[in-house]
């Protein structure tokens, strides 16, 4: 009976395990499909396409891109989502949207519910021959040239459209989050326009800095997505800094850097229905 009842439980990790490499592999898969897909048809019709238009259309269809695929990984049960505070934001006009940065799932969870937000992305990710043509349609913003990315950040919050801006710069290094950047606050102060924080949480360290691909997580993995304060653009630019780095960890600080008042309602979120 021992070594039967050993038997089982070695046949039901195998089977955990291979679970696993089926719900992460896939979903990398299919979304490096995605992307190069739409960013193939991006080419030609960014010389068909004004600039404008090309902006409309390449932002609406990747943020109903990363919806769906979303959905993917949530009927897959390895993963959950609680994304609907973000809907909020949709016809909220001009905002920077600052969330904190502890995962690569990020910008695609956030986008996926803001169908007209420019994107603040490193050089070599819109560089990128998988990603990069859809980015440049969708008038996304390189950060290699720090003036020069505030400058287009303003000039398109001017057009009313949002801005995704990750103030860590990176994703999150030391728990419960990196000391920020100045990027958003300048360009809140230059725009006029307010920072709305979005406070990420999940109980998993997946896809975390450094984490290697190889690596299955425990699942299903987690993740839920509330609005936090929302600042008012301030000509004192260290103290707008200082001040939003202080709420961000007072509000993600604590065990794991989690907020104790979320895990709970992380907790529940294993049971949640599988759309995001």
């Amino acid at each position: 009976m021992l070594l039967q009842g050993f038997a089982a439980q070695m046949i039901r990790t195998g089977m955990h395990t291979v679970y696993g490499y089926l719900v992460i592999y896939s979903g990398l898969f299919v979304f490096g499909l995605m992307c190069l897909s739409w960013s193939a048809a991006s080419i030609p019709l960014s010389f068909l396409l004004s600039v404008e238009r090309g902006k409309v259309l390449g932002r609406w269809v990747t943020c109903y891109g990363f919806r769906c695929y979303l959905w993917f990984l949530a009927a897959t049960r390895g993963f959950r989502f609680d994304l609907s505070a973000l809907d909020a934001l949709r016809e909220a006009g001009p905002l920077i949207i600052a969330p904190n940065h502890p995962s690569l799932l990020d910008m695609v969870m956030i986008v996926s519910r803001l169908p007209n937000a420019a994107c603040v992305m490193k050089s070599d990710l819109i560089n990128n021959p998988i990603y990069g043509a859809a980015a440049r349609l969708a008038g996304y913003i390189r950060n290699d040239d720090f003036i020069g990315w505030v400058k287009q950040a303003v000039d398109d919050l001017g057009t009313g459209s949002q801005l995704l801006h990750f103030p860590e710069g990176t994703r999150t290094r030391r728990a419960p989050i990196n000391p920020l950047k100045g990027g958003v606050a300048l360009v809140s102060k230059r725009s006029g326009v307010p920072i709305q924080t979005v406070l990420i949480e999940t109980q998993s360290p997946f896809l975390s800095k450094g984490w290697p691909l190889h690596r299955i997580p425990p699942l299903p993995v987690c993740y839920r997505v509330r609005l936090g304060r929302r600042f008012l653009p301030n000509d004192n630019l260290r103290e707008s800094i200082a001040e939003m780095e202080a709420y961000f960890a007072s509000e993600l600080g604590c065990r794991n850097g989690m907020d104790a008042a979320a895990i709970e309602p992380l907790a529940q979120l294993q049971n949640w229905p599988d759309k995001p």
